[in-house]
């Protein structure tokens, strides 16, 4: 439900960049030299040398799953045809069900498309008018007046982020809803962060105003005007709006999205005591930004339609995949819903999302008729979209992803310790292990975040949406053991054990 990005280049797989962390030296000895080569040779053959696309996909997915950086279904066309499509990990971790292509997914901000084109569609019955002021439709926000229907789609309506102030402004004594926030902002909370059309912001507060007119104007609850209008036409037979804090039911292969527990390889719902974070629990009624729940093989029915012009002409198609200017010319590349980006013929669009424990993405590439959908039900999930283009387009990898390598659990407890930044010497690095892992806090914030070794003296963050995180330790000639972080290449902290 969070930020989100459609990648084009390797920079659009960050997802919620955090902070990252630290690690030692310890010299190779034979009998780890001989082990370390003998999982790299076995590295490079399952990820490089295997000439079926699908077999290579699998053994990137198995590898992911079996390093917990990917639990949840996938399905990956080329040239128009499902080349692959399979699920990993468990969709309810107290039954053990496992996910496959049918597992209901919620989609987080993968919702917005639906929205947008819902509006599409609203346009099309002349029920409403791109330009409209938003006012006309919720009278309510007389304060946000100026802000028209194409500055929601787009993103440059100037509206606050209700994840913001009024998220923590909420006294969390029932689910809030739709209503609840534009309540919040009918009352003068919060104004306009700048003109409308002068700037693209991504809020999803844009979304939820959205929804609430479609519902106004067509007088159908949103999952039934989505239902109709799109869902049932496209014989999207397991996707809907659902809201299970609100109104629980009981649904046969749905995942559930978890987040660590704390201390532990143990994973658990955002809501259980366990994590003891209610943000998603009170956050749950509100509809546009998220919510719409659906399947890898509905949402390839989804892009297949949208290809085809089956549910939009060729000429609306266009109008929810168009560029707009800011008032200060600046290109938005944001359609109704979608990122997009566009070369000559070419264009691509899709989007990602962030929200209760599921991350999610869609693309579609016209060039090579080119599909990708990724749906996790773990906050550490990723989408590995480099590798995949790598694969589909029969390169060797380069190795988007570091490989885990087995390390002796003392090997591995040899880095445990604090480690005292030199430029700031008041903070403490604090490395731990946990079940052959170390994991790395601060003496003032607790990360809980886990790193798995990628060589002796090297180790990779399980960091959500694949952000590359490593830690590496260095003795020094005085004994001392310096930690290097590192994210991207870049240093990002340093510090001394000794």
């Amino acid at each position: 439900m969070e930020n989100c990005t459609v990648p084009e280049v390797q920079e659009s797989l960050n997802l919620n960049n955090k902070r990252l962390n630290q690690t030692i030296y310890k010299k190779m000895n034979y009998k780890n030299l001989i082990l370390s080569a003998i999982l790299l040779i076995t590295s490079i053959f399952s990820f490089g040398q295997k000439s079926k696309p699908a077999e290579r996909l699998d053994s990137l997915f198995n590898v992911l799953a079996e390093q917990n950086q990917f639990n949840g279904s996938v399905l990956i066309a080329d040239k128009g045809k499902v080349i692959y499509k399979n699920g990993k990990g468990y969709s309810n971790e107290l039954t053990k069900e496992r996910n496959n292509t049918n597992t209901i997914f919620e989609l987080a901000s993968c919702s917005k498309q639906f929205i947008g084109v819902g509006v599409a569609i609203l346009h099309r019955d002349n029920k409403i008018n791109y330009t409209d002021d938003i006012t006309l439709y919720i009278p309510e926000l007389s304060n946000f007046k100026g802000v028209k229907i194409y500055d929601l789609l787009r993103h440059t309506s100037g509206v606050p982020e209700f994840l913001g102030k009024f998220r923590q402004d909420w006294k969390n004594d029932k689910i809030a809803t739709n209503q609840d926030v534009i309540n919040y902002y009918a009352q003068g909370k919060d104004t306009l962060e700048f003109l409308p059309g002068s700037k693209h912001q991504y809020r999803n507060t844009n979304y939820v105003f959205l929804a609430t007119i479609i519902e106004r104007v067509s007088k159908q609850k949103i999952d039934a005007y989505l239902s109709e209008n799109i869902f049932k036409p496209l014989n999207m037979n397991r996707t809907f709006i659902y809201a299970r804090r609100v109104n629980p039911k009981s649904i046969k292969n749905y995942a559930y999205g978890y987040y660590w527990v704390k201390n532990k390889f143990e994973k658990a719902t955002e809501d259980d005591a366990k994590i003891g974070d209610m943000t998603s629990y009170y956050m749950d009624g509100i509809v546009g930004g998220a919510k719409v729940n659906s399947t890898v093989e509905d949402v390839y029915k989804w892009i297949n339609a949208l290809k085809n012009n089956t549910l939009l002409s060729k000429e609306e198609f266009n109008e929810v995949m168009n560029f707009s200017e800011t008032s200060n010319k600046k290109i938005v590349r944001y359609g109704f819903g979608f990122e997009v980006r566009k070369n000559n013929d070419n264009i691509s669009y899709g989007h990602t999302g962030s929200w209760d424990g599921y991350i999610t993405f869609t693309h579609y590439n016209s060039k090579n008729d080119r599909t990708v959908i990724v749906l996790n039900n773990f906050n550490n999930g990723v989408y590995p979209y480099q590798s995949i283009l790598e694969i589909l387009d029969n390169k060797p990898s380069s190795n988007e992803f570091s490989k885990k390598i087995s390390l002796p659990e003392e090997e591995i407890k040899k880095f445990v310790g604090e480690y005292v930044d030199s430029e700031k010497p008041t903070e403490k690095h604090v490395i731990s292990y946990l079940n052959k892992h170390l994991v790395y806090n601060t003496d003032k914030i607790s990360w809980d975040m886990r790193f798995f070794p990628t060589g002796n003296n090297t180790f990779q963050a399980i960091r959500q949406g694949g952000t590359d995180g490593v830690m590496k330790f260095i003795r020094q000639d005085d004994g001392s053991v310096k930690l290097e972080m590192t994210q991207y290449g870049q240093n990002i902290g340093n510090g001394i054990r000794k």
